[in-house]
């Protein structure tokens, strides 16, 4: 097994066990990455203990109609947008019935989507109604983009999920840096 692949599944074993301790379930809005997230997540032996399911909605119109996310910003924004991302997680998490839901929406490329560069993803976790926010800027092709957007997304939840059950690591401050936004998922 490829050293990527193996720290990935070792990522999200302990997302599982974490998620399992805590009685907290799981569920995932994907847009670019069209459903390798909650793939790599059920990859994981017990995962059904935890995992809710998916949402994917690769199409635009299918981020309101599945996911919840505002029509009117999406029109407004395009689908590529940290308040987006937000409403995903937000939405799938209500939809699925879960605990936490956890988006991804991008542009893996070849070509720049609505202005947005290639490589420009946004990311969220959502828990009690309200969703943080990463944006990412990956570099590589198509592909690369999309396995980089699964990494960050599993590695975020692991870190969030580990928090929960652990409390905050010593110098976990410096790394909210990498957090672009807080938001409750409402557009305006």
């Amino acid at each position: 097994m490829p050293e990527a692949e193996a720290a990935l599944l070792e990522t999200n074993r302990r997302i599982i066990a974490n998620c399992t301790r805590l009685g907290l379930s799981l569920a995932g809005a994907e847009s670019l990455t069209g459903g390798r997230f909650v793939a790599s997540l059920v990859d994981v032996p017990g995962a059904s203990a935890v995992m809710r399911g998916g949402l994917i909605t690769y199409a635009t119109d299918l981020k309101s109609s599945l996911a919840a996310v505002d029509a009117d910003h999406l029109e407004e924004t395009g689908p590529v947008d940290p308040v987006v991302a937000a409403q995903m997680a937000v939405g799938t998490a209500v939809k699925c019935v879960a605990d936490i839901g956890i988006s991804c929406t991008g542009v893996a490329g070849p070509d720049p989507q609505d202005g947005k560069p290639v490589g420009l993803v946004y990311t969220a976790i959502a828990f009690g109604g309200k969703a943080k926010v990463f944006e990412h800027e990956f570099t590589g092709d198509r592909d690369a983009i999309r396995n980089q957007t699964v990494r960050a997304m599993s590695t975020n939840l692991d870190e969030f999920v580990t928090e929960l059950a652990f409390g905050p690591a010593e110098g976990n401050e410096a790394a909210e840096g990498n957090e672009a936004a807080e938001d409750d998922g409402n557009a305006g």
